[in-house]
């Protein structure tokens, strides 16, 4: 049963790490269209899911309220758009929303291919839930054609939900599929040996092992499964009692892996098992030698003594004890003090810093930071997935403490803006508003004017009237005839004749010119009112913008003080919960951590109470071993 527990664990952490490498998979558009989605790409791209999200659903609902959302630059992507919405809250582990969208996109009138996407995300969604059951069911409803790019991964994710609910038969014809997948390497057949070992076929299971723990590749991730082949499979070889073989295995695993320590102890006890305790000093004698916090080094300070005491040298052996005791009780000193760091809030001040975000190694270069807990002992916690899920949950909560802090700071700036602006404009724009009035009053006179004169040359059309058109001149002409004639007397007399003669010559002359040149005139005219038009509509643009920007400055400084209280509550309630969640997340990780350290410093007193009894023995055999070869005293008889 151990053993298989122990297979069963390794499944489960291939499976985590092979779902934790399927991130976001949104890729930008060939052409993009829209500037704002290329900036919600952008901040996906760089991994701040926070920022894509928001910036991402502003946009969507700018979109789906327009009267005509065709006409949006965004409506090119709206497809895309839509899937990116469930991928990128798949990313920030907003599983729920995350699940209520691609729902809606598998249920909505989409293509086959982006349906069955959307239905591997959500199935991915269910088996990083640890649901196998909702995983099995949404995998089951992919139908039709599958987007070449996730094939593959939706193949070997189906064969990990079949594995984690118990149907390894059907996991394996999967599995045997993807063997020659290259970007499965490795995994493929490390799985499927799993899969074959969990159906009762330990030779064909161990076979797979075998061919994933000789693989020949430059990758990382491959040579990581491949250690991990080598490993379990060794471990299946003692459990079976085959220690030659098991060492050969274990032997294959590289010595600067993750794997190393855990070989190097196996590979030890492979001889040791044969009796073969001086080849098992080799491996042992290694391992003593590195981090004293790895539970394989803490063991085999106990094993190399002990190997030295099987093969007689019990006084290599005693001091071997004597130093791994002094080691022990310095660990356990360590690990008291580490619990007691944790207690006071100081694991949670170092994981926050910024500092160690920047460092990929952040885990290991955490405990050169001072007073934080010895973190070497936390590593196998710190990689398990429901602390790491607990951990990013709470560096998320950080971060949104830190922007609703900043969005306070905003406010303040936003209302010294607003004082300041009040302060600028309200002197300037009593003199502003009154000289705005006075051109407000002669515009609107001449635009009269002009509607006037443009009603009269409309109706000109219809019935010509040429004294409309008399220029200034002839106006003056024609009043000065009028008073001539006026002036004239009302005799008979010659001379009075004679001067309404002319009087009239005159007026013939002046009425013969305005009306020969009645057309030239009126054609004139229409060009003179085109171009009043112009200058009155240029005009009118003039005075809108001028409305405009007098409105501007007004709205620049009024109407916010309730938005910006509003918004206040509304940070301050925000910030009060993400504080309490805070507390709560960093209390069950302190509480995570603080239960981890006491395991280890309980394990190490019980090593401790052991390595007492086992010096004690050895010191002993020590003794007797040496008593032979004293030289009786002189005149003794035997």
């Amino acid at each position: 049963m151990y053993r298989l527990a122990l297979i069963l664990t390794c499944l489960l952490m291939v499976a985590s790490s092979s779902m934790a490498a399927m991130a976001a998979t949104t890729t930008a558009p060939k052409k993009l269209q829209d500037l704002y989605f290329g900036e919600v790409l952008y901040y996906a791209f760089q991994e701040e899911w926070f920022e894509a999200i928001a910036r991402l659903d502003t946009e969507l609902d700018q979109h789906h309220g327009l009267d005509q959302p065709e006409l949006d630059s965004l409506f090119a992507h709206i497809g895309l758009a839509h899937f990116a919405v469930g991928d990128f809250e798949l990313a920030y582990r907003m599983h729920r929303r995350a699940g209520r969208a691609i729902s809606a996109l598998i249920n909505g009138n989409v293509s086959q291919e982006l349906r069955n996407e959307a239905i591997f995300r959500l199935a991915k969604i269910y088996f990083q839930k640890d649901q196998p059951v909702n995983a099995l069911h949404a995998i089951e409803r992919v139908d039709g054609a599958v987007p070449k790019k996730i094939r593959d991964d939706l193949a070997f994710l189906r064969s990990q939900i079949l594995m984690v609910n118990g149907r390894f038969e059907d996991a394996a014809e999967i599995l045997k599929r993807l063997e020659n997948v290259k970007s499965l390497k490795g995994f493929a057949s490390y799985n499927l040996g799993i899969s074959l070992l969990m159906l009762g076929n330990t030779k064909e299971g161990l076979a797979h092992l075998d061919m994933s723990g000789r693989i020949k590749s430059d990758d990382p991730l491959t040579l990581a499964i491949k250690d991990k082949s080598n490993l379990v499979l060794g471990d299946k070889l003692l459990g079976a009692e085959q220690f030659g073989t098991a060492k050969e295995v274990l032997d294959r695993v590289r010595l600067e892996g993750p794997f190393s320590n855990q070989a190097l102890l196996g590979s030890g006890w492979a001889d040791a098992s044969a009796e073969r305790f001086e080849q098992a000093l080799v491996p042992w004698s290694i391992l003593v030698e590195r981090e004293v916090t790895d539970r394989a080094v803490q063991e085999a300070m106990l094993a190399l003594p002990y190997a030295y005491g099987k093969l007689g040298i019990y006084g290599k052996a005693a001091l071997l004890y004597n130093s791994a005791l002094a080691a022990f009780t310095t660990e356990i000193d360590k690990l008291s003090d580490s619990i007691k760091s944790i207690r006071e809030g100081a694991f949670l001040r170092a994981l926050v810093r910024e500092e160690l975000k920047q460092n990929s190694n952040w885990v290991v270069k955490l405990r050169n930071l001072p007073e934080t807990p010895e973190t070497y002992y936390l590593l196998d916690l710190m990689a398990s997935h429901d602390f790491q899920e607990s951990l990013k949950n709470y560096l998320d909560l950080e971060q949104l403490r830190k922007k609703l802090e900043s969005w306070t700071t905003d406010l303040d700036a936003f209302e010294e803006i607003i004082v300041k602006r009040r302060a600028y404009y309200e002197p300037l724009l009593p003199e502003i508003d009154r000289e705005f009035r006075l051109l407000d009053s002669r515009m609107r006179l001449r635009v009269e004017q002009r509607d006037r004169i443009q009603k009269r040359l409309e109706a000109m059309l219809v019935a010509p009237r040429p004294d409309y058109l008399a220029t200034a001149k002839e106006r003056i002409l024609n009043e000065q005839l009028d008073q001539l004639s006026k002036a004239l007397p009302t005799s008979s007399a010659a001379p009075s004749d004679e001067g309404k003669r002319r009087i009239q010559r005159l007026r013939g002359i002046l009425r013969w010119n305005i009306y020969t040149d009645y057309d030239r005139r009126l054609t004139e005219a229409y060009h003179n009112l085109h171009a009043l038009n112009q200058d009155v509509e240029m005009l009118q643009k003039q005075y809108d913008s001028f409305v405009r920007k007098r409105q501007a400055a007004t709205q620049s400084y009024e109407g916010y003080g309730e938005s910006i209280r509003i918004q206040r509550i509304r940070i301050a309630a925000s910030l009060e919960k993400v504080e309490t969640l805070m507390a709560r997340q960093g209390h069950m990780l302190e509480n995570m951590a603080i239960h981890e350290l006491s395991e280890n410093r309980k394990r190490l007193e019980q090593f401790q109470v052991k390595v007492l009894f086992a010096m004690a023995d050895s010191y002993d055999r020590a003794a007797r071993a040496e008593e032979p070869n004293r030289e009786e005293p002189i005149g003794v008889e035997k």
